[in-house]
């Protein structure tokens, strides 16, 4: 548990960003099921966000509907660069995540994604302002942004912007000294500035769940029964200051792992931190592609290529030598019309990519090696 303003909150909270699917929508049903057994273990936090597409509609159906308002928390983001053309229409995203919702609050309100290439708009557009509005209202509990770059651009987002309550930050250990991710040195410096943090991203997308070979044995040598999403979520957990700790969970196995170890959080010790950092030093050296596979590259893809289940399928070659499994993958994840050789290099897929990778260079390669 943290205590974060004299609330209790779980370090382990359900990020509603990556929800099993039924047909072309969201299965809510079993949404329903993974949001009781969540509840039932003591979890509060959940996570969504305007551009999460069907997330804000299933969070209603499988939460708000069902609880009582005062049994969970509930944070949500509004996005001002992607689907935000003008002022107006990202200030219209706050009133309609309350009517999708119909939580009446957020407990946990974020200014989504600010990195390098898109910050300036939220000042153009007084979103600052707004949301702060919004929290003299009472409709926002704790005011926050989630941030995707280095740690010049967060400091000067909080020194500007001291009224901001938390930051969520992407953290894991693969990215722990990443140089274009930078977990550590964004940490230090919402801590320096007295920041609570949220954590997103401890398995990076699912990546850490399936780490290379390698990793795996050390784990499994420490701990046979323990899954490798766990070390990761763990060692994020660890961390001091953190609130709670978002996982993406997509089917009822997840939610059912993460909590076998989240519900009776222990902490990393020594030897485990010790197993972390020589899993680090072997990742420093692996050739997989780091996407978390958040999908805002896929948003506006004009031959709709899906680039992460590409890229998934790519890195069972790169991560564990598993060339069949990933043309099988491959084949799935790129029909006709769809492949990564149909890609048109307009780099737009760049521009909105959190992490920053020279996607239409990994495309190439792709296609080199899962089309031949």
């Amino acid at each position: 548990m943290s205590d974060y303003f004299g609330k209790e909150v779980p370090k382990l909270g359900f990020g509603l960003m990556r929800l099993p699917k039924k047909g072309l929508g969201t299965d809510v049903e079993q949404v329903k099921k993974m949001v009781d057994l969540f509840m039932e273990a003591g979890g509060t936090y959940f996570d969504t966000a305007y551009v999460y597409m069907g997330s804000e509609a299933a969070a209603r159906k499988a939460l708000v509907d069902r609880y009582p308002r005062d049994a969970y928390t509930l944070a949500t983001k509004l996005n001002g660069f992607m689907m935000a053309p003008t002022e107006k229409a990202a200030k219209k995203q706050f009133y309609t995540s309350l009517e999708r919702t119909g939580a009446g609050y957020f407990d946990f309100y974020l200014l989504h994604a600010l990195m390098e290439n898109n910050y300036t708009k939220y000042d153009k557009f007084h979103l600052w302002d707004f949301v702060q509005e919004q929290k003299e209202k009472g409709l926002i509990k704790h005011l926050g942004f989630s941030f995707h770059a280095g740690p010049e651009l967060l400091d000067r987002l909080l020194t500007a912007h001291p009224e901001v309550d938390f930051v969520q930050l992407q953290i894991n250990y693969a990215d722990w000294e990443n140089p274009k991710v930078v977990s550590r040195a964004n940490y230090e410096v919402a801590r320096r500035h007295g920041k609570s943090i949220v954590i997103m991203e401890p398995v990076k997308g699912g990546t850490l769940a399936r780490p290379p070979k390698e990793v795996e044995k050390l784990f499994k040598a420490y701990h046979p029964d323990m899954s490798c999403a766990s070390w990761a979520i763990r060692f994020a957990a660890s961390l001091d200051g953190v609130i709670t700790v978002l996982s993406g969970m997509s089917n009822i196995a997840q939610m059912e792992d993460n909590l076998s170890y989240m519900k009776d959080f222990k902490p990393l010790n020594e030897e485990e931190q010790e197993i972390i950092r020589k899993a680090q030093r072997i990742l420093g050296n692996s050739s997989t592609i780091p996407c978390t596979a958040c999908h805002y590259c896929t948003e506006g893809c004009p031959k709709q290529i899906r680039i992460p289940d590409i890229f998934s399928a790519m890195n069972r070659q790169l991560g564990n030598g598993q060339m069949e499994q990933a043309r099988a993958a491959y084949a799935e994840a790129a029909p006709e019309g769809h492949r990564a050789s149909d890609c048109i290099e307009c780099r737009q897929c760049e521009k909105a990519c959190p992490q920053h990778l020279p996607i239409t260079d990994y495309l190439k390669q792709g296609a080199e090696m899962l089309e031949k």
